[in-house]
Order: structure tokens, then sequence, then C-alpha cells
């Protein structure tokens, strides 16, 4: 399976990704899910199916899905038949054939299940499913997504998905891709969404609250905001230069990477940050201030649909690759506003990474450490003296290759500095040893 590895120690269990070495499975490839769900509100009851298509990629007799222990399976069936035995434990459902699958089977699992779902404890924190005051989160990153749905939860593992979610009528649901219908009966309305682009399992999301929907933009790339009746005057404000923010990106970046357009969801809950999903940005109700506070945040977020949503890592271990850029974003925003300069902001951010501990290497920060503040911030440097290095045109040329040429993929940090090693005169290993391999902080006007 493409960037994944077994652990090399002799002995060991197999691991996909030793950032999370519980997650992920091997022996199979998904291609889609169909998840077919209803959630009651008022008392965090969620039930339904999960049906999975995937093919072999080896000989198979016994195999695993990550599903939060939250979770009970009722019924199992692979293309139409039971196994020989299901059990779910350690946060996994693990499935035993009747009869083996050779090497490129098809494969369709359906998976009827449901519960009381949680988040998943973790090293950054509780992810994934969440109850609000009155609806719900999904918070998937980096290994939430088990919480609600069985999946083989690693961000290399891409699949298209259609989503419908049933719950009281008073509530507005949203989840990934375009809106094919809604349908009211019996106090309860069903949405129903399709996401067509190869999405990893920790961007799908779902979000359930007393919302409306308004669209902010249609010209170009859709905009569309989804947040409760209370705080449209204050989002206004604060998210109304939104259009411009996506004229800008697209120019520097390349084509928006979905055809459904953009979504911000605002909870009527605080959040303490706000989160990326597949074509969606979560913010809670203290971002949305009335002064345009969290500007800054909604460029971040925006970004990541091109860095980390549609260019996601392999493993986790490249985080920079999407943090980074991400925060470089904001930098470039607040260029194009008159604001701060990059430069100005990676001279602040660079005494301030100088005065922190130099003990984390970029290109590998190890888990505790990968949503590291120094892990943004030093991207973002990264990228400004490579921009310096190389020059502008250089610069936003090689953003535009990666993002065309690893557009809906998975990357690896020698797959970005392989490919920026086109647009420069002299050899890039000296800022990216310095950078990306070495924990001290390296002078900023080395590179000019």
């Amino acid at each position: 399976m493409t960037g994944r590895r077994r652990a090399a120690k002799k002995g060991a269990p197999p691991v996909i990704d030793p950032y999370l070495p519980a997650t992920g499975n091997f022996g199979y490839r998904v291609s889609r899910y169909e998840l077919d769900l209803e959630y009651k509100v008022a008392i965090n009851r969620l039930h339904g199916s999960a049906t999975i298509t995937a093919v072999t990629l080896a000989e198979l007799k016994t195999f695993t899905l990550d599903l939060s222990d939250a979770l009970s399976v009722s019924k199992v069936t692979v293309n139409g038949k039971r196994p020989a035995q299901f059990k779910t434990s350690g946060g996994k459902l693990h499935i035993s054939l009747a009869d083996r699958l050779p090497a490129g089977a098809a494969m369709t699992i359906a998976v009827r299940y449901g519960g009381t779902p949680r988040p998943i404890r973790s090293l950054w924190g509780d992810v994934g499913f969440e109850e609000l005051t009155e609806g719900v989160l999904v918070a998937g990153q980096p290994n939430g997504a088990a919480s609600w749905f069985p999946c083989d939860d690693h961000p290399s593992a891409k699949a298209s998905f259609r989503i419908e979610i049933a719950t009281e009528t008073p509530y507005f649901a949203i989840a990934n891709g375009k809106l094919l219908s809604r349908r009211a009966r019996a106090g309860m309305t069903t949405w129903t969404y399709e996401q067509v682009e190869p999405t990893s399992t920790y961007l799908i999301t779902l979000q359930i609250g007393a919302y409306g929907r308004h669209r902010m933009s249609k010209n170009g790339v859709e905009i569309f905001s989804v947040l409760p009746d209370r705080l449209r005057e204050d989002f206004d404000h604060d998210f109304g230069r939104q259009p411009q923010m996506m004229k800008l990106f697209v120019k520097l970046f390349g084509p928006y990477p979905l055809s459904t357009g953009y979504t911000v969801v605002v909870t009527d809950d605080d959040l303490e940050i706000p989160l990326e999903a597949q074509g969606i940005s979560i913010f809670g109700a203290n971002h949305c201030d009335g002064r345009r506070g969290s500007e800054r945040l909604i460029a971040h977020e925006m970004a990541h649909q091109w860095f980390g949503n549609s260019v996601t890592v392999q493993r986790w271990r490249h985080i920079w690759l999407h943090e980074g850029f991400a925060c470089y974003a904001e930098w470039l925003w607040s260029e194009h506003c008159g604001e701060e300069s990059a430069d100005e902001l990676a001279a602040h951010y660079h005494q301030r990474l100088t005065n922190a501990p130099q003990n984390l290497v970029l290109a590998d920060p190890g888990p505790r450490d990968m949503f590291d503040d120094r892990v943004y911030k030093r991207g973002a440097l990264t990228l400004h003296v490579l921009r310096r290095q190389i020059g502008d045109d250089n610069f936003f040329a090689l953003l535009k290759e990666w993002t065309a040429r690893h557009r809906h993929g998975s990357v690896v940090t020698d797959d970005f500095t392989g490919l920026a090693a086109h647009y420069a005169e002299v050899s890039l290993r000296p800022l990216w040893t310095a950078w990306l391999y070495s924990p001290e902080v390296p002078p900023l006007d080395a590179w000019a």
C-alpha cells in the first residue's frame, strides 16, 4: 500500500504509522464509504450502517477496521455473506472470513452498528464525535473518524463518501460534499451528501445544530456559511473578506481543489481552536467577535483546502506540509492586505522560535509535538527562506505545481524538496538540512 510499511523491528506488530501505531489497517484499500445513519440529539444516540467498498491487497482471511469501543456492532457481511466471526476490541472491528479472498478481489463490507458516541482520547486531547450544548461537532484530526463510523483511519487511505444522516427536524445537519437531498418525515429530516473527491477519513465531518445556511459568494468558488442566527451580524463583518481571500489563494496556490464550494460552520458553543474538514472549516462562537479578531485563523483554515485536505501527508511525521503551508498562507494574506508583511512576520516569529526550546526536528517532530506551534511557525519560516532563495516567480510556480501534481494525493517531505530542486539555480540541500532536519533554529539572514 502506497506510503505504508511495516515496523522494521523484528517481532514487532505491524505498524502503518509510528505516530499512531494502533490506527490504520493492512490487507485492503477502501475506495468508497456509504453511511446511512440516524442520530438523536437529545439522547446522543447514533445507529445505522456503513457500506465499505474495497479491494484486497493480499490474500485475506482476517482483517480489521478502526471503530470506537463506544459503538457496538450487531451485524457484518462481506460480499453478502456473514463472516465466520466478528468482534470489537481495542478500538478495532475484527473480522474473520469463512473463506479466503485472493489478492485483487473486490470486497463489499456492510456493518450495522450503534451506540452512544464519544470522543476518542489521544495524546492531543479528545478527538472525534463530540456533543455540543445543542448539537454535534466532529473534529476528526488525527484519529477521530473511528468515533462515529468503521473505517481505515489513516491520512493516506483516501476514498469517496456518501453520507445520509437523519436527525430531528429543527436541526441543520451538514456533512462533506454536495447536498443531494433534504427530506422531512415524522419529525425527522434526512440529509444526503456526496463527497466525490478522494478524502482522508479524518477530514470527514458531521455538524448538527440550530443553524441557518447562507450563500456568501457565487462568483468563482461558491462560499456558504452555516451558523446560528444570533451570530449573523458579527459573522458578516468578521468573515466578510473570505471571497477576496479565496481569490488570492486561487491566484497563488492554483485552482480550488473541490467541485462543491467551501462552507464555514460556526457553532453556538465556544471552541478552543477552529478545525478543517474537506470543503468545510469549523469555528466557535468565540471566533465571531465583531472585531475580525480571528482573520488569520480564517485564512489558515481556508488554505488547508489545498495544503492538507487535497495534498495530504502519507504519514503524520510530515505534518509540516499541512501546518507550515497553512501558517504561511496567513502571512501571505496579511501581506496582501497591506498589514504586516511576510518579512516582518518572519522576523517576529523567528525571534520567538530562537527563544523557545530548540529540540524539535521539523521533518520528524515526534507524535507529542506534531501539533506544537513550533511546527506551524518553523514550517512557515522554512517556506519564507525558500521564497527568498528562489524568488517570488519560482516560489509561487512551485506551489501551483505542487498542488496540481499531487491533487487529492498523498505526499512526504522528499516529494516537496525534490520538486523544489527544479526551481532553484543552486543546491537547496543546505537549506533543507538547516530548516527541516536540524533542531537548532538557523539564522534568518543566511538565505537571501
